[in-house]
């Protein structure tokens, strides 16, 4: 007997294949009651349907529904259908749901935004005018580079407010800073690359990535101007966050700037230029993006992982010329292609001015978070020091003497608080005293003062008043 088939539900595929397709229907719909397929309640198809489906006589369709009634697989009622009847509904074979990891109650951790801040309606009008605009080709493959739209959005965007000098053909999109580090990452080493000079302090996760990339890594301190460059090898490439260094929250200072800049243009150095949150300056004049002093020698990354929320999973690169076609030709053998309809709706926020209007509004809220922290632990008997407060989301808060970072971290714990230590940032070979990386910018607004209320508990030495 040729295969039948029939699909009924969204999800239940069934066949007829044997000699004796009475029972291999029965067998078929029991067992899809069994194991979860077909839920208590759910309905089947007419016994006419599911005949024409399967190219059965109806009679034959008819009896093996009455088989399963009368069995208690099944439930009918004249004129009502036929469904799987309720008292079947504890099967243990049914898929069950996966929890997802709950959330530390109180979260003071750096790198996140208040994404409870996320612009839902402004998001939501821009991608009802980006796609009653758009053609048919824009929601295709496209350009491997990014959609132009949103190119060149960036490219007035970031050079009005970041001072980036960037050509719309210069600007690479991807899925993140993360993906993008790992995609230049790739074509430096490709080009005789062996070695990327990172910050002493910074995030494991990127020293991680450039070593399974194939780079060496090597380290250079950080002081009050910065990351220290003199000692940098000539032809080697130098990441750096210039704007507000994370994590200690330094600037790189104008020496520093120069010295960089004269490192790549005469020793070949290529500099990767991290802007993880250069448009959160609260106290003084934004600092300008490093890029801007040598495009030719920078490679500039921006996100709108900070500015709007990690799961958008949007961010860019500005590339010199000649590395252009390689970066792309990598993203294009990796796949990493970020989806064409938030693409061109971050372009209709930017050139509708809804960008603008949030990071103004989120600036606000965030330096008033920020001042709401440095107040709380002016508070204490013994204040810390807090500093790195003049951009960002994020400061350093250093530890009172005595008090031992590892144990606040894990007494934070205890009261439902999570916080990193300095040493988490730490690369080896590296030491500063004991600190606390602090985010203001994540607990939802609910939930700030009670953060800030543990912290000060747990930052607190034992038996001060």
């Amino acid at each position: 007997m040729p295969v039948s088939w029939a699909t009924f539900g969204g999800d239940l595929h069934v066949e007829i294949t044997g000699a004796r397709p009475r029972q291999d229907l029965e067998d078929q719909v029991r067992q899809a009651i069994r194991d979860g397929r077909l839920r208590p309640g759910a309905r089947l198809p007419s016994s006419r349907q599911l005949a024409r489906d399967l190219q059965l006589a109806r009679n034959t369709v008819a009896h093996a529904y009455d088989q399963l009634v009368a069995e208690g697989w099944l439930a009918a009622r004249s004129g009502a259908g036929t469904w799987v009847a309720e008292h079947h509904a504890s099967s243990p074979e049914r898929p069950k749901r996966l929890d997802e990891p709950r959330p530390p109650r109180l979260d003071l951790r750096p790198g996140h935004p208040d994404v409870s801040a996320f612009p839902r309606s402004a998001w939501l009008a821009a991608a009802r005018r980006a796609l009653a605009s758009a053609s048919h080709t824009s929601l295709g493959y496209g350009d491997p580079r990014g959609h132009p739209e949103l190119r060149t959005a960036l490219a007035e965007y970031l050079g009005r407010v970041r001072g980036v000098l960037a050509a719309p053909d210069h600007i690479v999109i991807c899925p993140g800073v993360t993906q993008g580090l790992q995609l230049v990452c790739e074509v430096l080493r490709e080009r005789g690359a062996s070695r990327l000079v990172m910050e002493g302090y910074g995030h494991p996760l990127h020293r991680g990535l450039v070593e399974r990339s194939g780079l060496a890594v090597s380290t250079t301190d950080v002081d009050e101007q910065g990351a220290i460059v003199d000692d940098v090898p000539p032809g080697d490439a130098l990441l750096l966050t210039a704007a507000h260094q994370f994590p200690l929250g330094v600037a790189l200072s104008p020496v520093r700037r120069r010295a960089a800049v004269h490192l790549a243009t005469t020793a070949g150095t290529i500099l990767i230029e991290d802007d993880y949150d250069g448009e959160f300056r609260y106290d003084r004049t934004a600092v300008g993006a490093l890029q801007a002093l040598a495009p030719d020698h920078v490679i500039y990354a921006g996100t709108a992982s900070k500015s709007l929320a990690p799961g958008l999973r949007l961010g860019w690169l500005v590339l010199p010329a000649p590395m252009v076609d390689d970066v792309v030709a990598a993203k294009q053998a990796s796949g990493r292609l970020p989806s064409s309809i938030e693409q061109l709706t971050l372009a209709e926020l930017i050139t509708s001015g809804g960008y603008d209007r949030h990071i103004r509004r989120l600036r606000l809220a965030y330096r008033r978070r920020r001042d709401r922290l440095v107040a709380t632990m002016e508070q204490m008997a013994s204040p810390p020091r807090v500093t790195g407060i003049a951009a960002g989301l994020h400061a350093l808060v250093e530890l009172p003497p005595g008090v031992d970072e590892a144990e606040t971290v894990a007494r934070a714990a205890r009261h439902g608080l999570a916080i990193d230590g300095l040493t988490t940032y730490t690369a080896p070979g590296h030491t500063r005293a004991p600190a606390l990386v602090v985010g203001y910018s994540t607990p939802p607004e609910s939930m700030f003062g009670t953060a800030l209320a543990t912290l000060r508990s747990v930052v607190q030495p034992r038996g001060a008043g």
